[in-house]
């Protein structure tokens, strides 16, 4: 297969800086456009950023989102203290623009969404994030990108410098990393790493996965491939 050209959204946060590294590191990537607000401060021969400021509307950076074979959609936000219409906003909307946008000039791309455990396909959860998550995953692959494939990590472990920017899951990370070697032996299939993240976001696009959804146990096997 050629060379992985990957498009990174919410490479400032944890999840998506974490595969940026990984990006960064492989030898089947080529090159990787990051959008983010504000610099990420990281200087690579492969990366080109773009700052952009307004995430509701790409339209001004087309130009610069052509050519690129794969997108690690990895932009999102905590349900937690916000209304049910702005997580709807910032989940779906603004996924839903992104893909338009990018697919007509990207017809050969693969597109891999994060998602998350517990994300409800049928949409019926009671849970309101579930089913914003379970209709952007299902609005993305009524799309016809070469392939997509939507990720859904459970307990992520942080790696290589990436920390979360919210306060309280900084505090959960803090008291179980000294445990995660061991927790990560006994819940093999509830936790995993933004290093295997990242991997299994390359090998995919690479490989190929006989699943459309990823689980945390998908994640942690197409990590290995």
């Amino acid at each position: 297969m050629e060379k992985i050209r990957a498009i990174i959204t919410g490479a400032t946060g944890m999840v998506g800086k974490g595969v940026l590294l990984e990006c960064l590191e492989s030898n089947d990537v080529e090159k990787v456009l990051i959008i983010v607000r504000e610099s990420t401060g990281i200087n690579h021969p492969k990366l080109n950023e773009v700052i952009h400021k307004d995430f509701t509307d790409f339209t001004a950076i087309i130009p610069q989102m052509s050519g690129y074979n794969a997108c690690y959609f990895c932009l999102g936000i905590s349900s937690a203290g916000i209304s049910n219409e702005k997580y709807h906003q910032i989940t779906y909307d603004l996924t839903m623009h992104f893909a338009e946008i990018v697919l007509p000039i990207n017809p050969d791309m693969t597109f891999c969404y994060v998602s998350g455990a517990g994300t409800s396909t049928e949409e019926n959860s009671s849970l309101n994030w579930a089913n914003v998550k379970g209709k952007t995953e299902n609005a993305i692959l009524k799309m016809p990108f070469e392939k997509s494939f939507m990720f859904r990590p459970a307990f992520i472990q942080p790696e290589k410098g990436t920390s979360s920017k919210v306060t309280f899951y900084k505090v959960i990370y803090m008291f179980i990393s000294p445990l995660f070697p061991i927790l990560d032996k006994l819940f093999p299939k509830n936790i995993t790493t933004t290093s295997r993240l990242g991997k299994a976001m390359i090998s995919v696009v690479k490989n190929g996965y006989n699943a459309i959804y990823l689980e945390n146990d998908d994640i942690n096997k197409a990590a290995l491939k």
